[in-house]
């Protein structure tokens, strides 16, 4: 697909400083902590961070990824992920052109990445990533008219029973809690992009990532298993995939060909 340059690079722009606010939001939502205020600090010295060194990737790159006035390193994380969401946009853009469906698509990835790291370094999911998210995927439903937004709620309704019932259950069998509430809010927002079907792929390919991945490990070492980074991971793929996924499965079942 031919992109005009012009559009592209704003896409890319655009993103990396979606990606600055989404480092403050997984820096201070685990700990309550406003978005807004305080102004961003060095946590070494607690100097304000003044605008000039809050470019997004530029900036650190400038600075060599050190604090401008007491020269402390300042995390990797920074910059990789405002690049990941800029690089997002843009590849959604290419793939997409300037459409409803890229746009949900680079908001939704925004939230996942969101999760997956938030998850990975706390081992919660914020509620206003799942539960903010869910808000997000409902209004995007309505573009597809009253079909559409009943999809998106069943969608919803869907992944929140469904993991709610894997959590009881998990609680039954190992007589401790098996999964956290955060998953379960998750997998209602999962639902409203990606419908009831692309729920039931999305838990599928979480399940079968963490087995293979994490699980052993966790095993090895007593570690707890961030599962929202796997369910992350599975509905990105879902989104992505997902329709084409389940097309080959029901053609598989029909036996056809």
């Amino acid at each position: 697909m031919t992109v005009d340059p012009v559009l592209l690079a704003g896409a890319v722009v655009l993103g990396l400083c979606i990606g600055s606010f989404l480092n403050v939001c997984i820096l201070r939502l685990p700990f309550d902590r406003s978005l807004t205020r305080p102004r961003s600090t060095c946590p070494s010295c607690k100097q304000p961070i003044a605008w000039r060194d809050n470019i997004p990737v530029f900036s650190w790159l400038w600075l060599r990824g050190k604090c401008r006035w007491c020269h402390a390193p300042i995390s990797r994380q920074y910059p990789l992920i405002e690049a990941l969401v800029g690089l997002l946009f843009g590849a959604l853009l290419f793939a997409y052109g300037v459409t409803f469906q890229a746009a949900s698509a680079a908001l939704f990835g925004t939230l996942l990445l969101g999760i997956a790291i938030t998850d990975a370094r706390h081992y919660l999911i914020p509620d206003e990533f799942s539960l903010g998210g869910l808000v997000i995927g409902m209004l995007l439903s309505l573009g597809g008219g009253v079909p559409g937004f009943l999809e998106a709620l069943l969608g919803a309704a869907v992944g929140f029973a469904l993991l709610w019932v894997v959590a009881r259950a998990g609680e039954w069998v190992f007589k401790e809690e098996a999964m956290g509430g955060g998953d379960i809010k998750m997998m209602a927002m999962v639902g409203s992009f990606v419908g009831w079907r692309g729920v039931l792929l999305t838990v599928f390919a979480g399940a079968a990532l963490g087995s293979l991945i994490f699980i052993p490990l966790s095993l090895k070492k007593k570690r707890l298993v961030p599962f929202g980074v796997f369910l992350a991971v599975g509905a990105a793929v879902t989104f992505v995939f997902g329709d084409a996924i389940i097309a080959w499965y029901a053609h598989f079942l029909g036996g056809e060909g």
